[in-house]
């Protein structure tokens, strides 16, 4: 059984390894012997990196991961650019830690920290551990939506089922049973009959046709 776990992992390498050398790679580093480090070891992998300093205002599109430099003059930079849905992975390179720095990691949402000088040991695993860690985020987040949006739609059919049935002086389940129809013939889902029952509602004071 433990040799072919040790196949399954083997085998789920390689995909791995081919997705990280497709990467584009964005370093916000000093230009000094550090950064320059850190440039080379990503090419070495494969890696299309590309430095930046000082820090720019936005990042290029499809930077799939970020190396940014947490030093003490950096903290008060917004880097809102990271915060979005489309933020890339961020890799924090810190050169010493204390209080403030270790805030700013938080903040920047970083799903890895490299300490400084930069070693090529132990660089592979960080890029593979972030990458990992960002794709469970984005997963756990597009499930957090959908089960918001499913949540609203009940909520808005229970509300358009009260509207019908106030107005129309029917009950709830003939009130759905019109929703129903009416999602069907015009070939929506029943949530967005119900969307447009309650904002007609809300706009005009009046149930829709």
């Amino acid at each position: 059984m433990e040799n072919v776990t040790k196949r399954r992992v083997v085998r789920a390498t390689p995909p791995l390894v081919k997705e990280l050398r497709s990467l584009k790679v964005g370093i916000i580093h000093p230009d000094d012997d550090d950064g320059r480090l850190l440039a080379q070891q990503l090419q070495r992998i494969g890696c299309q990196a590309q430095a930046f300093w000082p820090p720019p205002a936005a990042l290029p599109e499809g930077i799939d991961v970020l190396f940014l430099a947490v030093q003490p003059e950096s903290t008060t930079t917004g880097f809102e650019w990271l915060k979005g849905d489309d933020a890339p992975t961020i890799i924090a390179i810190v050169t010493y830690e204390n209080p403030t720095i270790v805030e700013m990691v938080l903040r920047i949402g970083a799903q890895a920290v490299l300490p400084s000088p930069i070693r090529s040991f132990g660089l592979l695993s960080a890029l593979v551990v972030a990458r990992g860690l960002h794709g469970d985020r984005k997963n756990l987040r597009r499930r957090a939506q959908k089960l918001e949006a499913k949540l609203l739609g009940v909520r808005q059919v229970a509300d358009a089922k009260s509207i019908l049935a106030r107005t129309r002086q029917i009950t709830e389940a003939a009130a759905y049973n019109l929703i129903r129809e009416r999602a069907m013939s015009k070939r929506v889902s029943t949530e967005d009959i119900a969307a447009a029952i309650v904002n007609a509602n809300e706009i005009l004071g009046i149930d829709p046709p």
